[in-house]
């Protein structure tokens, strides 16, 4: 399947939210984490729908004929959809942007929530290899040096297989340019630690990326859902406001 083809599926189960007139609106693809698709991330597209930015919350579950059991069984576990085969979602989505009249395919942001994250990082890991990666035949690298602004990895999963912390994003980076990264640990994060994500920024600042790290000392995984059914997630409102301003200074600084 093609770039073109496969985005058309995932933005069929997707949902776009613009601000009004037609645009082209620069947009923010906000990836969920390994549970799907939740309500919470809609406040984060609302905030950047604010800041003048269209956002898509992608669902990478519904066009893999996923539920959120099998969420819960399988991609959850890491038995399933790991980060670099959900990277064609990055790829696709891309992809589909350049047929959408209110849509400036080249100014988009990239959010991921955990898994997202994930998802994020194998994206650019992959390199070159991403055809190959991602089972899309035209998968373009190039997509993403030239048309994505910023990322924003929110308590992202960095642990094995996540290629991030071993490879970085690539020597090419150096000559093409990467956007600058924001990022959010959890220092009570019991899902996915903040250790192995601090190595993976660590090695992106290495390599001379701009990354921006925020650290919530007291807070858990997940602690901006307000539905999380993970008994080690704890809601913090205060945080969750916290978080939505800082993803929306991270859209403006990329505006």
């Amino acid at each position: 399947m093609d770039s073109a083809a496969w985005g058309e599926k995932v933005a069929k189960h997707s949902r776009v939210f613009k601000p009004a007139g037609p645009g082209p609106f620069p947009v923010a693809l906000i990836l969920h984490g390994c549970g799907g698709k939740t309500p919470f991330l809609e406040a984060y597209a609302r905030a950047a729908v604010a800041a003048g930015w269209a956002a898509v919350v992608v669902d990478s579950l519904k066009p893999r004929g996923m539920s959120s059991l099998d969420a819960k069984l399988f991609v959850c576990t890491g038995v399933a959809l790991r980060g670099i085969t959900r990277a064609a979602d990055v790829f696709a989505m891309l992809a589909w942007l350049e047929t959408q009249s209110w849509a400036d395919p080249e100014r988009v942001f990239l959010a991921g929530w955990s898994h997202g994250g994930w998802t994020i990082m194998d994206s650019y890991a992959i390199g070159d290899n991403a055809a190959r990666a991602t089972k899309l035949a035209d998968a373009d690298p190039v997509r993403l040096r030239q048309r994505v602004r910023g990322a924003l990895l929110v308590y992202p999963y960095a642990g094995y297989p996540s290629l991030t912390s071993r490879r970085g994003w690539g020597d090419s980076w150096a000559l093409w340019g990467a956007p600058p990264v924001w990022s959010v640990l959890a220092g009570k994060d019991a899902v996915v630690g903040w250790k192995l994500p601090a190595r993976a920024l660590d090695r992106l600042a290495q390599d001379g990326l701009s990354v921006d790290r925020v650290m919530f000392d007291d807070a858990t995984h997940a602690f901006d859902d307000d539905k999380a059914n993970d008994p080690r997630a704890r809601y913090r409102p205060d945080l969750f406001q916290e978080m939505q301003s800082y993803f929306t200074r991270a859209l403006t600084a990329c505006g």
